[in-house]
Protein backbone atom coordinates (compact mmCIF):
# COMPACT_ATOMS: atom_id res chain seq x y z
CA UNK A 1 0.00 0.00 0.00
CA UNK A 2 2.77 2.43 0.90
CA UNK A 3 4.46 1.88 -2.46
CA UNK A 4 1.29 2.98 -4.27
CA UNK A 5 1.02 6.25 -2.39
CA UNK A 6 2.52 8.90 -4.68
CA UNK A 7 2.88 12.67 -4.60
CA UNK A 8 3.40 15.01 -7.53
CA UNK A 9 5.93 17.74 -6.77
CA UNK A 10 6.05 21.30 -8.10
CA UNK A 11 8.57 20.30 -10.78
CA UNK A 12 6.28 17.60 -12.11
CA UNK A 13 8.29 14.68 -10.77
CA UNK A 14 6.60 11.96 -8.78
CA UNK A 15 7.92 10.76 -5.46
CA UNK A 16 6.75 8.21 -2.93
CA UNK A 17 4.96 9.41 0.15
CA UNK A 18 6.25 8.26 3.51
CA UNK A 19 3.95 5.81 5.29
CA UNK A 20 4.81 7.48 8.60
CA UNK A 21 2.01 10.12 8.73
CA UNK A 22 -0.65 7.54 7.85
CA UNK A 23 0.68 5.05 10.39
CA UNK A 24 0.92 7.68 13.14
CA UNK A 25 -2.63 8.83 12.41
CA UNK A 26 -3.98 5.28 12.68
CA UNK A 27 -1.98 4.71 15.87
CA UNK A 28 -3.38 7.87 17.48
CA UNK A 29 -6.96 6.96 16.52
CA UNK A 30 -6.48 3.53 18.10
CA UNK A 31 -4.77 4.97 21.21
CA UNK A 32 -7.52 7.52 21.84
CA UNK A 33 -10.48 5.40 20.79
CA UNK A 34 -9.92 1.76 21.70
CA UNK A 35 -8.51 1.56 25.28
CA UNK A 36 -11.22 3.74 26.90
CA UNK A 37 -13.81 1.37 25.47
CA UNK A 38 -12.25 -2.03 26.15
CA UNK A 39 -9.34 -1.71 28.62
CA UNK A 40 -9.62 -2.67 32.28
CA UNK A 41 -8.43 -0.54 35.20
CA UNK A 42 -5.47 -2.88 35.60
CA UNK A 43 -4.39 -2.29 32.00
CA UNK A 44 -4.61 1.48 32.46
CA UNK A 45 -2.92 1.65 35.86
CA UNK A 46 -0.25 -1.05 35.46
CA UNK A 47 0.72 -0.74 31.80
CA UNK A 48 -0.62 2.10 29.67
CA UNK A 49 -0.20 5.10 32.00
CA UNK A 50 3.32 4.22 33.25
CA UNK A 51 4.27 3.41 29.66
CA UNK A 52 3.31 6.92 28.55
CA UNK A 53 5.17 8.62 31.41
CA UNK A 54 8.34 6.58 30.89
CA UNK A 55 8.18 7.02 27.11
CA UNK A 56 8.07 10.79 27.59
CA UNK A 57 11.03 10.64 29.98
CA UNK A 58 12.92 8.53 27.44
CA UNK A 59 12.06 11.08 24.77
CA UNK A 60 13.56 13.83 26.91
CA UNK A 61 16.75 11.90 27.60
CA UNK A 62 17.04 11.05 23.90
CA UNK A 63 17.23 14.76 23.10
CA UNK A 64 20.24 15.07 25.38
CA UNK A 65 21.99 11.74 24.86
CA UNK A 66 20.77 10.51 21.48
CA UNK A 67 20.75 13.78 19.55
CA UNK A 68 23.26 15.98 21.43
CA UNK A 69 25.59 13.20 22.60
CA UNK A 70 25.68 14.35 26.25
CA UNK A 71 25.53 11.50 28.76
CA UNK A 72 23.22 11.90 31.76
CA UNK A 73 22.56 9.63 34.73
CA UNK A 74 20.33 12.04 36.62
CA UNK A 75 17.06 11.89 34.68
CA UNK A 76 15.05 10.79 37.71
CA UNK A 77 16.15 13.92 39.58
CA UNK A 78 14.54 16.15 36.95
CA UNK A 79 11.40 14.00 37.05
CA UNK A 80 11.30 14.62 40.81
CA UNK A 81 11.78 18.37 40.33
CA UNK A 82 8.85 18.47 37.90
CA UNK A 83 6.61 16.40 40.19
CA UNK A 84 7.36 18.39 43.34
CA UNK A 85 7.06 21.70 41.49
CA UNK A 86 3.63 20.76 40.11
CA UNK A 87 2.49 19.56 43.54
CA UNK A 88 3.55 22.77 45.27
CA UNK A 89 2.08 24.97 42.54
CA UNK A 90 -1.25 23.13 42.85
CA UNK A 91 -1.08 23.36 46.66
CA UNK A 92 0.06 26.95 47.13
CA UNK A 93 -1.51 28.55 44.03
CA UNK A 94 -4.82 26.67 43.75
CA UNK A 95 -6.25 29.17 41.27
CA UNK A 96 -3.79 28.25 38.53
CA UNK A 97 -5.03 25.90 35.78
CA UNK A 98 -3.34 22.53 36.06
CA UNK A 99 -2.00 22.72 32.50
CA UNK A 100 -0.22 25.93 33.51
CA UNK A 101 1.12 24.10 36.59
CA UNK A 102 2.61 21.49 34.26
CA UNK A 103 4.18 24.14 32.05
CA UNK A 104 5.69 25.97 35.03
CA UNK A 105 6.89 22.68 36.56
CA UNK A 106 8.63 21.88 33.29
CA UNK A 107 10.29 25.30 33.33
CA UNK A 108 11.49 24.74 36.90
CA UNK A 109 12.96 21.38 35.86
CA UNK A 110 14.58 23.09 32.84
CA UNK A 111 16.19 25.68 35.13
CA UNK A 112 17.57 22.96 37.41
CA UNK A 113 18.75 21.00 34.36
CA UNK A 114 20.45 24.11 33.03
CA UNK A 115 22.25 24.54 36.33
CA UNK A 116 23.52 20.96 36.37
CA UNK A 117 24.30 21.22 32.66
CA UNK A 118 26.92 23.90 33.25
CA UNK A 119 29.67 21.29 33.85
CA UNK A 120 29.07 20.08 30.27
CA UNK A 121 30.84 23.24 29.10
CA UNK A 122 34.09 21.81 30.46
CA UNK A 123 33.43 18.08 30.92
CA UNK A 124 32.44 15.28 28.60
CA UNK A 125 32.02 11.52 28.57
CA UNK A 126 32.50 9.70 31.86
CA UNK A 127 33.19 12.88 33.84
CA UNK A 128 29.98 14.51 32.62
CA UNK A 129 28.03 11.37 33.54
CA UNK A 130 29.41 11.53 37.09
CA UNK A 131 28.43 15.21 37.41
CA UNK A 132 24.84 14.41 36.39
CA UNK A 133 24.85 11.53 38.87
CA UNK A 134 25.64 14.11 41.54
CA UNK A 135 22.42 15.89 40.56
CA UNK A 136 20.48 12.71 41.28
CA UNK A 137 21.86 12.38 44.81
CA UNK A 138 21.62 16.10 45.59
CA UNK A 139 18.02 16.52 44.47
CA UNK A 140 16.90 13.39 46.31
CA UNK A 141 18.66 14.61 49.46
CA UNK A 142 16.95 18.02 49.24
CA UNK A 143 13.48 16.52 48.89
CA UNK A 144 14.14 14.16 51.79
CA UNK A 145 15.52 16.81 54.15
CA UNK A 146 13.52 19.96 53.36
CA UNK A 147 9.99 19.40 54.63
CA UNK A 148 8.53 22.42 52.80
CA UNK A 149 8.54 20.54 49.49
CA UNK A 150 6.32 17.78 50.92
CA UNK A 151 4.12 20.16 52.94
CA UNK A 152 5.92 19.00 56.11
CA UNK A 153 4.59 15.48 55.78
CA UNK A 154 6.23 13.27 58.47
CA UNK A 155 6.69 10.40 56.02
CA UNK A 156 7.74 12.62 53.11
CA UNK A 157 4.94 11.06 51.04
CA UNK A 158 2.12 13.33 49.89
CA UNK A 159 -1.05 12.49 48.00
CA UNK A 160 -1.64 14.62 44.92
CA UNK A 161 -4.99 16.36 44.41
CA UNK A 162 -7.52 14.69 42.08
CA UNK A 163 -6.69 15.26 38.43
CA UNK A 164 -8.94 17.72 36.61
CA UNK A 165 -8.56 20.06 33.65
CA UNK A 166 -10.84 23.08 33.09
CA UNK A 167 -13.27 21.70 35.65
CA UNK A 168 -13.43 18.32 33.92
CA UNK A 169 -12.63 15.51 36.40
CA UNK A 170 -10.05 13.05 35.06
CA UNK A 171 -9.34 11.04 38.18
CA UNK A 172 -10.60 7.73 36.80
CA UNK A 173 -8.12 5.26 35.32
CA UNK A 174 -9.30 6.03 31.78
CA UNK A 175 -9.28 9.78 32.48
CA UNK A 176 -5.70 9.75 33.75
CA UNK A 177 -4.66 7.70 30.72
CA UNK A 178 -6.31 10.09 28.27
CA UNK A 179 -4.77 13.08 30.02
CA UNK A 180 -1.30 11.50 29.89
CA UNK A 181 -1.82 10.55 26.24
CA UNK A 182 -2.80 14.12 25.36
CA UNK A 183 0.28 15.56 27.05
CA UNK A 184 2.59 12.98 25.46
CA UNK A 185 1.09 13.60 22.01
CA UNK A 186 1.57 17.36 22.28
CA UNK A 187 5.14 17.13 23.59
CA UNK A 188 6.13 14.49 21.03
CA UNK A 189 4.86 16.70 18.19
CA UNK A 190 6.88 19.62 19.57
CA UNK A 191 10.00 17.43 19.85
CA UNK A 192 9.53 16.20 16.27
CA UNK A 193 9.40 19.82 15.07
CA UNK A 194 12.54 20.55 17.09
CA UNK A 195 14.66 17.69 15.75
CA UNK A 196 13.62 18.47 12.17
CA UNK A 197 14.60 22.14 12.57
CA UNK A 198 18.06 23.73 12.20
CA UNK A 199 18.37 23.45 16.00
CA UNK A 200 17.96 19.68 15.73
CA UNK A 201 20.64 19.53 13.07
CA UNK A 202 22.92 21.57 15.33
CA UNK A 203 22.38 19.01 18.11
CA UNK A 204 23.37 16.18 15.78
CA UNK A 205 26.43 18.08 14.58
CA UNK A 206 27.46 18.59 18.21
CA UNK A 207 27.09 14.86 18.86
CA UNK A 208 28.98 13.75 15.76
CA UNK A 209 31.99 16.04 16.11
CA UNK A 210 32.13 18.91 18.56
CA UNK A 211 35.23 20.53 17.05
CA UNK A 212 33.84 20.38 13.51
CA UNK A 213 30.55 21.86 14.76
CA UNK A 214 32.44 24.77 16.30
CA UNK A 215 34.42 25.30 13.08
CA UNK A 216 31.29 25.60 10.93
CA UNK A 217 29.88 28.26 13.25
CA UNK A 218 27.56 26.34 15.59
CA UNK A 219 27.52 27.96 19.06
CA UNK A 220 28.54 24.79 20.87
CA UNK A 221 28.20 26.07 24.43
CA UNK A 222 24.75 27.50 23.80
CA UNK A 223 23.57 24.32 22.05
CA UNK A 224 24.79 22.16 24.94
CA UNK A 225 22.89 24.21 27.50
CA UNK A 226 19.83 24.25 25.26
CA UNK A 227 19.94 20.44 25.07
CA UNK A 228 20.07 20.19 28.87
CA UNK A 229 17.22 22.68 29.29
CA UNK A 230 14.91 21.09 26.71
CA UNK A 231 15.67 17.57 27.93
CA UNK A 232 15.05 18.52 31.57
CA UNK A 233 11.81 20.30 30.65
CA UNK A 234 10.44 17.19 28.95
CA UNK A 235 11.62 14.89 31.74
CA UNK A 236 10.08 17.25 34.30
CA UNK A 237 6.73 17.04 32.53
CA UNK A 238 7.13 13.24 32.52
CA UNK A 239 7.67 13.45 36.28
CA UNK A 240 4.34 15.27 36.64
CA UNK A 241 2.61 12.47 34.71
CA UNK A 242 4.41 9.84 36.79
CA UNK A 243 3.22 11.42 40.05
CA UNK A 244 -0.24 12.72 39.15
CA UNK A 245 -1.43 10.16 36.58
CA UNK A 246 0.34 6.98 37.73
CA UNK A 247 1.53 6.99 41.35
CA UNK A 248 -0.99 9.59 42.56
CA UNK A 249 1.58 10.42 45.24
CA UNK A 250 4.81 12.40 45.32
CA UNK A 251 7.65 10.76 47.20
CA UNK A 252 11.44 10.72 46.83
CA UNK A 253 11.48 6.91 46.56
CA UNK A 254 9.50 7.15 43.33
CA UNK A 255 12.39 9.03 41.73
CA UNK A 256 15.43 7.11 42.86
CA UNK A 257 18.59 6.14 41.00
CA UNK A 258 16.97 2.98 39.66
CA UNK A 259 14.50 5.17 37.79
CA UNK A 260 17.36 7.08 36.15
CA UNK A 261 18.92 3.85 34.91
CA UNK A 262 15.51 2.63 33.77
CA UNK A 263 15.13 5.71 31.56
CA UNK A 264 18.66 5.25 30.22
CA UNK A 265 17.86 1.61 29.39
CA UNK A 266 14.74 2.76 27.53
CA UNK A 267 16.90 4.94 25.29
CA UNK A 268 19.52 2.23 24.72
CA UNK A 269 17.05 -0.55 23.98
CA UNK A 270 14.73 1.60 21.87
CA UNK A 271 17.45 3.31 19.86
CA UNK A 272 19.44 6.50 20.22
CA UNK A 273 18.34 9.58 18.25
CA UNK A 274 14.96 8.03 17.47
CA UNK A 275 11.60 9.32 18.61
CA UNK A 276 10.07 5.89 18.05
CA UNK A 277 12.84 4.35 20.12
CA UNK A 278 11.62 6.02 23.31
CA UNK A 279 8.19 4.42 22.91
CA UNK A 280 9.54 1.02 21.89
CA UNK A 281 12.00 0.95 24.78
CA UNK A 282 9.37 2.06 27.28
CA UNK A 283 6.97 -0.62 26.04
CA UNK A 284 9.60 -3.30 26.62
CA UNK A 285 10.59 -1.94 30.05
CA UNK A 286 6.98 -1.81 31.26
CA UNK A 287 5.71 -5.08 29.80
CA UNK A 288 8.84 -7.18 30.38
CA UNK A 289 8.52 -7.52 34.23
CA UNK A 290 4.87 -8.56 33.88
CA UNK A 291 5.70 -11.20 31.28
CA UNK A 292 8.64 -12.43 33.34
CA UNK A 293 6.44 -12.72 36.44
CA UNK A 294 3.79 -14.72 34.58
CA UNK A 295 6.42 -16.98 33.00
CA UNK A 296 8.17 -17.53 36.35
CA UNK A 297 4.92 -18.44 38.09
CA UNK A 298 4.04 -20.87 35.30
CA UNK A 299 7.43 -22.60 35.43
CA UNK A 300 8.38 -22.41 39.13
CA UNK A 301 5.10 -21.79 40.92
CA UNK A 302 5.52 -20.59 44.51
CA UNK A 303 9.32 -20.60 44.28
CA UNK A 304 9.17 -17.52 42.04
CA UNK A 305 8.57 -14.87 44.74
CA UNK A 306 9.13 -11.11 44.54
CA UNK A 307 12.82 -11.37 45.44
CA UNK A 308 13.52 -13.93 42.73
CA UNK A 309 11.50 -11.84 40.28
CA UNK A 310 13.52 -8.70 40.97
CA UNK A 311 16.83 -10.57 40.67
CA UNK A 312 15.75 -12.32 37.47
CA UNK A 313 14.51 -9.05 36.02
CA UNK A 314 17.88 -7.38 36.58
CA UNK A 315 19.80 -10.30 35.11
CA UNK A 316 17.68 -10.65 31.98
CA UNK A 317 17.50 -6.88 31.42
CA UNK A 318 21.27 -6.61 31.77
CA UNK A 319 21.75 -9.38 29.22
CA UNK A 320 19.33 -7.64 26.86
CA UNK A 321 21.23 -4.37 27.09
CA UNK A 322 24.58 -6.08 26.47
CA UNK A 323 23.06 -7.90 23.48
CA UNK A 324 21.72 -4.68 21.99
CA UNK A 325 24.99 -2.81 22.53
CA UNK A 326 26.94 -5.55 20.76
CA UNK A 327 24.57 -6.85 18.11
CA UNK A 328 22.35 -3.85 17.37
CA UNK A 329 23.49 -0.51 18.84
CA UNK A 330 20.64 1.26 17.01
CA UNK A 331 18.13 -0.67 19.14
CA UNK A 332 14.62 -1.91 18.46
CA UNK A 333 14.02 0.88 15.94
CA UNK A 334 16.64 -0.54 13.57
CA UNK A 335 15.35 -4.09 14.03
CA UNK A 336 11.80 -3.08 13.16
CA UNK A 337 12.98 -1.01 10.18
CA UNK A 338 14.86 -3.98 8.77
CA UNK A 339 11.90 -6.28 9.31
CA UNK A 340 9.58 -3.78 7.60
CA UNK A 341 11.95 -3.39 4.65
CA UNK A 342 12.12 -7.17 4.22
CA UNK A 343 8.32 -7.43 4.24
CA UNK A 344 7.97 -4.60 1.70
CA UNK A 345 10.67 -6.16 -0.46
CA UNK A 346 8.86 -9.48 -0.57
CA UNK A 347 5.60 -7.78 -1.54
CA UNK A 348 7.34 -5.87 -4.31
CA UNK A 349 8.94 -9.03 -5.67
CA UNK A 350 5.63 -10.91 -5.42
CA UNK A 351 3.88 -8.08 -7.30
Amino acid sequence: MTDLALEKTATGTVRRLSPAPFGIGVLLIVAYGVPPLVASEYLFDAILTPFLALALAGLGLNILTGYAGQVSLGSSAFMAVGAYAAYNLALRLPGLPFLLDILLAGLVAAAVGLLFGLPSLRLRGFYLAVSTLAAQFFVQWVFNKVGWFSNDSPSGIVTVPPLSVAGLPLDSSAGRYLFALGVVTAVTLAVWRLVESPTGRALVALRDHETAARVIGIPVLRVKLLAFAVSSFIIGVAGVLWAFAYLRTVEPAGFNLDRSFQILFIVIIGGLASLRGAFLGAALIVVFPLLLARLGEALLGGLFDSGVLEMSQRIVLGLLIITFLIAEPAGLTALLDRAWNRICGRFRRAG
